[in-house]
């Protein structure tokens, strides 16, 4: 099965749908030439977003790393109280939608609509993307390098500078890019905000114009933007080998004593757990508890979760199965082309959730007409979006299953679809439930793409409450962020639960 031509084929048609909306970006472009192009983009409209939505990811990146390095080394190198509690609570503000935080922030205070409250949002629903790598970074740095350096005679600070920051850069390089990635496909925080980029643009120019130029070329000008990063993230990481030489010895770092530093850094970490969790879950709370008479609709409620669950539930399913002969390939017939498939599908996910919808859009009208608002065009946006969720947890279920098995049942005359129902797929499961487990909850709380795709009357936990806050109707939109919410929770306890382990009381 590794070099069935069947399983290349496959891959190379999975490529192909993820690439999709950077091919249909680029043939745009060349379609309506240099000076059709030139004429959209340089205008000052065009350089005021984009000075926005650059401002906006520099300022979050800067911030979220700030936050997310200071709280890691606060959990896995002090001696902070309650590490694992630590842990946990500063990786839960995953599981709030960065729409829902400022749907609560922005009724709380609705004089926020500024850059300030634009990059408070969205900071404190992001900074986690690089504390989970940092933290784990650390645990894995050799304590005898620190050990060593405080034995010459350098300080803490020293040594944070001077040994710790080093070995962490490829980990804050990667935080910062997912977070940077997702302050630039962000639509649904800054729109109820009123803070204009290019996602809050391209919406804007949709629904005035339709599938116009002016959005498709806003969508290129965020496509470069997204392409940039992946190639100055990649630079910026170097070739410089950071890993241990041998095992080393299996022991855990001293932590560092804070002393009197104590109450002050456990206030702090309170502060940021405050803002970032107890705030949003808190104000869901209080507007749902608030005037609810009339606004709390039951029956609308269930069915729409009901739409919602069904929808994830076919895209998990579907779009796992649409990693497994990438994720096969990557691992069992490793060459330059199953590389080259293998980041195809990671490419297309970092095209902004509008650009795809926008693409799909467009392709569906020009070249199937009878799929334009239907289910299928939705579920190929979700793939697109979310397949690498699903190829990293197949490719990492792959290479820890033995050749071996695949190789036994072939010589016992096993066809190529019989091995695959009774040798892979069994072996699989834990990856391919591991992968399907995070499309779904990732489509539970997908907006953009689901506002400018699902078929009329459909809605989801993420529309309804799209509708509900976009009308002020704060108390009838809460019932739907708590339900995302709490569908979203086990994002915390997959992320966190390996972490934990690592960690004393």
């Amino acid at each position: 099965m590794s070099r069935s031509p069947a399983v290349l084929v496959l891959a190379t048609l999975v490529a192909a749908l993820a690439l999709l909306p950077l091919g249909y970006i680029v043939g745009y472009t060349l379609d309506i030439g240099w000076s059709g192009a030139r004429q959209l983009v340089f205008r000052d409209r065009v350089a005021d977003l984009l000075w926005n939505t650059v401002r906006l990811a520099v300022g979050t990146v800067v911030c979220s790393v700030v936050l997310g390095v200071g709280a890691a080394w606060l959990v896995e190198r002090s001696s902070i109280p309650a590490r694992r509690l630590w842990h946990v609570l500063l990786v839960a503000p995953l599981a709030v939608p960065a729409f829902v935080n400022s749907y609560v922030w922005i009724s709380l205070l609705p004089w926020l609509d500024t850059y300030a409250g634009a990059l408070l949002v969205v900071t404190l629903s992001y900074f986690p993307f690089v504390y989970l790598p940092v933290a784990a970074a650390f645990r894995g740095l050799d304590p005898a390098l620190e050990e060593t350096a405080r034995g010459l005679g350098l300080g803490h600070g020293a040594v944070f500078r001077r040994v710790q920051l080093p070995q962490l850069r490829v980990a804050v390089l990667g935080g910062s890019l997912l977070v940077a990635l997702h302050v630039l496909a962000e639509f649904g925080a800054l729109q109820m905000l009123r803070f204009p980029t290019f996602t809050t643009a391209i919406y804007d120019q949709y629904r005035s114009t339709f599938n116009g130029p002016g959005a498709t070329m806003l969508a290129g000008v965020l496509v470069l933007l997204c392409l940039l990063l992946l190639v100055g993230e990649l630079g910026m990481r170097g070739r410089v080998g950071l890993a241990r030489t041998g095992a080393g010895a299996a022991r855990r770092s001293r932590p560092v004593a804070l002393r009197g530093l104590t109450v002050p850094a456990v206030l702090a970490l309170a502060a940021l757990v405050g803002l970032a969790l107890v705030v949003p879950l808190a104000g869901v709370t209080w507007w749902l508890v608030r005037d609810t008479g009339g606004a709390l609709d039951l029956a609308n409620l269930a069915s729409t979760t009901g739409t919602t669950l069904a929808l994830a539930a076919v895209a998990a399913l579907g779009t796992t199965a649409l990693a497994l002969p990438t994720g096969w390939l990557a691992v069992r017939a490793r060459t330059r082309v199953s590389t080259m498939l293998e980041r195809s599908t990671y490419l297309g996910s970092s095209v902004p959730g509008i650009v795809v919808a926008l693409a799909l859009v467009t392709i569906s009208i020009r070249a199937t007409p009878w799929l334009y608002q239907t289910t299928p065009v939705l579920l190929a946006a979700y793939a697109i979006l979310f397949l690498p969720r699903a190829i990293v947890n197949v490719r990492s279920a792959v290479e820890q299953t033995p050749r071996l098995y695949d190789d036994v049942a072939a010589s016992l005359g096993s066809s190529g679809l019989d091995r695959l129902r009774r040798v892979t797929v069994p072996l699989l499961a834990p990856g391919l439930g591991a992968g399907a487990a995070l499309v779904f909850l990732a489509v539970v709380t997908e907006l953009t793409a689901t506002l400018l795709l699902a078929p009329t009357g459909t809605a989801t936990l993420a529309t309804a409450f799209w509708s509900a806050s976009s009308a002020l109707e704060y108390s009838a939109a809460a019932p739907y962020a708590l339900v995302m919410v709490l569908l979203s929770a086990p994002v915390t306890v997959l992320l966190s639960r390996d972490a934990r382990r690592g960690l004393t009381p």
